[in-house]
């Protein structure tokens, strides 16, 4: 008897079903890397028309207030100018997003890596990479590698240090959650309790008034306090990295957010190409070697 054509077709369909399956179980798979990698869920495509932002056809960036120089400019996120404002355009652009499609948004730098939900679409505020926040946000790769380094008022003892040892006796004074204040306690471990402070400025005014003998800020950041806001300051040294892998400021992102593995490919293609390169020499160039703590 002649065959039924259905049956035929039904068969080879399910022998084809099987077929796929069987192929698609046997293919090499990704590694598990989910330490190393974002954990952010990667698309196959990373075209605006994809991306989840929190608005639909905008990019939401957000960083702290004030927004200090070198990083930004005239305390104005949205002009352009100072490295992460920069930064952060070179990253929208790259996403696909201009200049008039970026929303700029205040947030506290403590909050941008705290557990819950997040207003932005990522944060750019000299936050460093670690495994104790990742535990709470994402973070993009690293944008700009950064160093450690020490503030002292010209002519004090503090001045005058040269090693790590010749911290421990001093009183020193960092920002609340920063590596800054990682540093004075996990690497100087001084003799008296750091002094903590919300801000860099009151950190800067405690130095000013005699409170501190030294202060920690980011390399940058401290060429900047010197030249521009406490004049009769200078950098007495720079820590070494920690652990043999550089220190890194990244983006911050939602825990888990879709948009993880596009933003970190975008700083990705800006850092091979040559634009995050650009972008430091023309607003950090003036933070130059300063001595080494040993």
């Amino acid at each position: 008897m002649p065959s039924d054509p259905r049956l035929l077709r039904r068969a080879a369909v399910g022998v084809t079903s099987v077929l796929l399956a069987t192929a698609v179980g046997c293919a090499p798979q990704p590694e598990d890397n989910a330490a190393a990698a974002p954990s952010g869920s990667a698309g196959s495509t990373c075209a605006k028309s994809t991306l989840a932002t929190k608005t639909s056809g905008k990019l939401t960036i957000a960083t702290d207030s004030p927004a200090y120089e070198p990083w930004f400019k005239d305390d104005k996120p949205a002009n352009g100018q100072g490295f992460e404002s920069a930064v952060a355009y070179a990253v929208a652009e790259q996403l696909g997003y201009a200049e008039n499609a970026v929303v700029w948004q205040s947030v506290p730098f403590n909050k941008a890596f705290a557990p819950g939900e997040k207003t932005f679409d990522f944060d750019i505020n000299q936050v460093s990479i670690s495994d104790e926040r990742k535990k709470a946000v994402d973070f993009s790769s690293g944008y700009y590698d950064v160093r450690q380094a020490v503030i002292a008022l010209k002519g004090t003892k503090a001045a005058s240090a040269t090693s790590i040892a010749d911290l421990k006796g001093l009183k020193l004074g960092a920002q609340v959650g920063t590596t800054s204040l990682d540093y004075v306690d996990d690497v100087v471990q001084p003799t008296r309790a750091a002094a903590v402070y919300a801000k860099n400025d009151q950190a800067k005014s405690a130095l000013k008034n005699g409170q501190v003998d030294a202060i920690v800020t980011d390399l940058p950041t401290a060429f900047y306090i010197t030249a521009a806001e406490v004049t009769d300051g200078t950098i007495v040294g720079q820590f070494e990295n920690q652990g043999g892998t550089p220190e890194q400021f990244g983006l911050v992102l939602d825990k888990g957010s879709a948009l993880t593995s596009c933003v970190t490919a975008a700083v990705d293609a800006l850092r091979q190409n040559g634009t995050l390169a650009k972008i430091e020499q023309q607003w950090l160039s003036d933070a130059v070697d300063a001595p080494v703590f040993k």
